[in-house]
């Protein structure tokens, strides 16, 4: 320290003691501040006004936003924002967002996005917003993220319903019922949704993440389906009201009101849709898997519409379901070196078909099972396995395919684990015959787990996978699994 105020001095700085003293205390006297980051999505929406206020208990347990005088910040071009938040990295904050003449969204519906009183705006250009378009999100300032989106919209909307307010339970919990509603997987409202229109551009983006944006997608797709909806904002308003009032959104629809049977309808046929404006294979195949979940829950809707149409049934179901079944198949093989990866890849495929019974081939492998809508068998190896059995609609697939899904492995065949960035995608063979596999797919994407082979013959179709590294090496094949077309 010396030598620097040597140096200070010579250069003809007068600096007293007391002016060190209050420049080094300072910093301490400054109040603290938290950032908050997310994005609003609906397609992307630009120049969005967005604030953030922190959700405090009053003296009975009941939370509400804190407001404070703030100016608001505009959601960047890629609908992200920022916000400094006064006080501790602590507790749960509320954003919200709203319109103005200078706000913009991009047409994430495909082909094109209907306006009352104005000309159709094509995917992936920009279109106005009213001033009544709002989205609220909430959540852990521990966490940072808060995405503002529709869905998430809803979730604040029925957290607000509780006796507690917008307390941490009531707001966890109101995200996992309105992921319930649509299918998705446990924490995808938490999942920043890609930009529907550059899907090309974004490869590792997963399928959950892409099924969370074509859900929010669909809320606009209603004003291109609908003479009803003259805006984006007449849709949300209406779900909104339903959840305010009654805590449910109708499940299959009065003929006045949106229903959730019209929201997931929607959605699957835009996955559909954008199938057509993508050029990448592997979206392409996610986008396949998408539309088969949205398919899948419009059908258990439907089925819960039988028993009533009151409201939407929280079954907490998860949306992975193969029809007729699934065959899993998962083996330590390894590879034929100790730096080759390990296909512990747990490997399952669409066993549709009319027999009362269906078997994996080769079931040696430490974790083998077979999953069947009539009856059940697991291989005995020596080891606990988990089988589980699922029923679901046959025609939601093609009938010249086979939906395959998969668990990326965790170690190497010597014991070394086996991060997700040493993976450099997938290989699935398969043929006409176990002891034949002469056609393949290749996969470049560690995140991919699920792949549909279609255009199958008739006949009895088998498959494997094996995982590919980075530098250069091929695990083993894994098991067997089997499909009759």
């Amino acid at each position: 320290m010396l030598p620097a105020v040597v140096l200070l001095s010579g250069c003809g700085l007068d600096i007293s003691s007391e002016e060190i003293t209050t420049t080094a205390q300072a910093p301490a006297t400054a109040e603290p501040t938290v950032q908050i980051a997310g994005a609003a999505i609906k397609g992307v929406i630009q120049q969005g006004l967005v604030v953030a206020n922190r959700l405090i208990s009053d003296k009975d347990g009941y939370y509400a936003p804190q407001r404070q005088a703030a100016k608001p910040v505009l959601t960047a071009d890629d609908g992200s924002y920022e916000w400094q938040l006064r006080g501790k990295a602590e507790g749960w904050a509320l954003v919200e967002l709203s319109a103005d003449g200078g706000t913009r969204m991009i047409c994430d519906v495909a082909p094109q996005c209907d306006q009352a009183g104005s000309e159709p705006v094509a995917f992936g250009q920009t279109m106005p917003l009213d001033s009544n378009f709002s989205l609220l999100g909430a959540g852990d300032l521990r966490m940072e993220t808060v995405n503002l989106t529709p869905l998430t919209h809803l979730a604040v909307t029925l957290a607000e319903r509780s006796s507690e307010g917008l307390s941490p339970g009531a707001i966890s919990s109101a995200y996992t019922t309105v992921e319930n509603w649509f299918g998705l997987p446990a924490g995808a409202l938490r999942l920043t949704p890609p930009d529907l229109t550059n899907l090309d551009g974004m490869t590792g983006v997963t399928a959950d993440a892409i099924q969370v944006a074509i859900a929010n997608a669909a809320f606009l797709a209603l004003v291109n389906d609908s003479a009803q909806w003259d805006s984006i904002s007449d849709v949300l308003s209406d779900v909104t009201s339903q959840v305010s009032a009654t805590g449910q959104i109708s499940v299959m629809g009065d003929g006045t009101n949106v229903a959730l049977a019209d929201l997931v309808s929607a959605a699957a046929l835009q996955s559909s849709e954008l199938q057509n404006v993508v050029d990448s294979s592997v979206i392409s195949q996610k986008l396949v898997v998408v539309e088969y979940r949205n398919v899948q829950r419009f059908k258990t809707i439907a089925d819960v519409n039988e028993e009533s149409d009151t409201g939407v049934v929280d079954s907490g179901e998860t949306t992975d379901e193969i029809a007729g079944g699934d065959a899993t198949a998962g083996t330590d093989s390894g590879s034929t070196t100790d730096s080759s990866t390990d296909t512990g890849t747990d490997t399952s495929t669409d066993t549709s078909t009319d027999s009362t019974q269906e078997q994996v081939a080769g079931t040696t492998g430490p974790d083998s099972s077979v999953d069947n809508t009539m009856d059940e068998t697991v291989a005995d190896t020596g080891t606990d396995t988990e089988t589980t059995t699922e029923t679901t609609p046959e025609e939601t697939l093609p009938a010249n395919s086979a939906l395959l899904s998969w668990t990326a492995p965790l170690t190497r065949e010597n014991g070394e684990s086996l991060a997700m960035g040493e993976i450099a995608g997938f290989e699935v063979v398969y043929g006409s015959s176990a002891e034949n596999l002469d056609q393949s797919l290749a996969i470049g994407d560690a995140s991919v787990d699920e792949l549909l082979v279609d255009e199958l013959t008739e006949g009895t179709w088998y498959f494997a996978i094996r995982t590919l590294d980075t530098d250069g090496n091929r695990s083993r094949l894994s098991e067997v699994v089997y499909k009759q077309i």
